[in-house]
């Protein structure tokens, strides 16, 4: 069974960021000032001043440690993990797996809006018991040797399973719908029901001949984006090794490459920090950068684009088998990547619950956290007293 863990990076780490830092050379901005181009110089340079001058990594060490943390050997590999008990009659247990290019951070807001709901002007009777895992290759939790994504939701059930669980709901983003995805395709029986805020982008690799109008929208979308922005996509997934060099030895560069997706995937208009502070996107940025797990973390990219026949064929069976059958909402904030039409979702899921938010974007536990935690309480609301039968067991 995992150990209680508390985040405490070495004075020495610290240090050598710091002189990191104070030796950045960044290009000039002539001709790099549209964050069309990506990450400007200009922009940049400010968030690396802050970082070297203002930024108190202690203070967010402090508030990452106010969750309940554990760190262990789950199914063979170490895994990071908050679990934080739910304030209310019989809180339900609800896993939530966070995606790229983010961490657990990204559920900082979301946590106590799920446990303590009374506290936050909700029902105490929509509790939760929070598990909050770090992906594996993310944070605390180092990649195992032979894992791969598509192992990830195996894990989670241990996890689970470990904790006393035997029945939960689940919701993921980005590589996080992914893995609840798979999660409830290979353990139906445990999984009540599963809340996304997207349609796991691999099912646009399938594309039927019977298209609505809005799917093919949709499709088109999907397309256009891998065009125009998709580069960071193809290079993770292709090349991983070089960028993860490059971005495991410069901090100014490793911030670059994660804030362009902070500015582009988020319903900022134009203003990044009107979404994030300097000192949440920092957050994410040392979190990558003390675990040095920005390599590691490409490697779900590559895993699915070099996987081969027989590994989705293995996935299609699981398909037939578990989360087509499964209870499933889907939230869907507008400045998202390319949010799905819901005839598109109900190909793959049992689709219970549909929601169309006015704002918000992909990191939307850290842009409308409120608006996220009361989609999640209403679609398991009257899901709670739901009791899955086994296969093979009489209801």
């Amino acid at each position: 069974m995992p150990n209680a863990f508390e985040v405490h990076v070495a004075d020495e780490v610290l240090t050598d960021l710091a002189s990191r830092l104070a030796a950045v050379r960044l290009p000039s901005s002539a001709g790099f000032s549209r964050w069309e181009d990506g990450t400007p110089p200009e922009y940049l340079q400010s968030l690396v001043e802050y970082w070297r001058d203002k930024f108190d990594w202690r203070s967010q060490e402090s508030r990452l440690n106010s969750f309940t943390q554990f760190r262990g050997d789950v199914a063979g590999t170490t895994l990071h993990f908050i679990h934080e008990r739910g304030k209310g009659p019989d809180a339900m247990s609800l896993l939530l797996v966070h995606g790229y290019p983010d961490s657990i951070w990204r559920f900082h807001k979301l946590i106590p809006l799920l446990t303590d709901p009374e506290a936050h002007g909700g029902d105490p009777s929509d509790a939760f018991d929070v598990v909050a895992p770090s992906l594996p290759g993310y944070g605390w939790s180092p990649l195992a040797a032979n894992l791969t994504i598509f192992d990830y939701g195996n894990v989670f059930a241990e996890l689970m399973a470990a904790l006393g669980y035997e029945h939960y709901g689940a919701h993921g983003g980005d590589w996080g719908s992914t893995v609840v995805e798979l999660l409830a395709r290979s353990h139906a029986k445990h999984v009540i029901g599963v809340h996304l805020i997207d349609v796991p982008f691999w099912h646009a690799f399938q594309k039927p001949g019977d298209l609505t109008h809005a799917e093919k929208e949709y499709l088109s979308r999907i397309e256009g984006f891998t065009q125009k922005n998709g580069a960071y996509a193809a290079i993770q997934g292709t090349r991983p090794a070089t960028p993860a060099c490059a971005l495991n030895d410069s901090p100014a560069g490793l911030a670059a490459w994660i804030v362009e997706k902070f500015y582009e995937w988020s319903d900022c208009n134009g203003d990044l920090e009107s979404r994030f502070s300097k000192d949440e996107l920092l957050t994410h940025i040392m979190i990558y950068w003390v675990t040095q797990t920005i390599g590691s973390s490409f490697l779900p990219y590559r895993d699915f684009m070099k996987a081969g026949a027989m590994r989705w064929t293995k996935e299609a069976v699981k398909n037939w088998l578990g989360s087509d059958k499964t209870p499933a909402a889907f939230a869907l904030f507008p400045k998202d990547i390319s949010p799905a039409p819901r005839e598109w979702a109900e190909r793959f899921f049992n689709v219970q619950k549909w929601t169309e938010l006015d704002r918000g974007g992909h990191f939307a536990a850290l842009e409308e956290p409120e608006l996220l935690a009361e989609d999640i309480r209403a679609f398991y609301r009257p899901l709670r007293q739901t009791r899955i039968v086994p296969a093979g067991e009489a209801a």
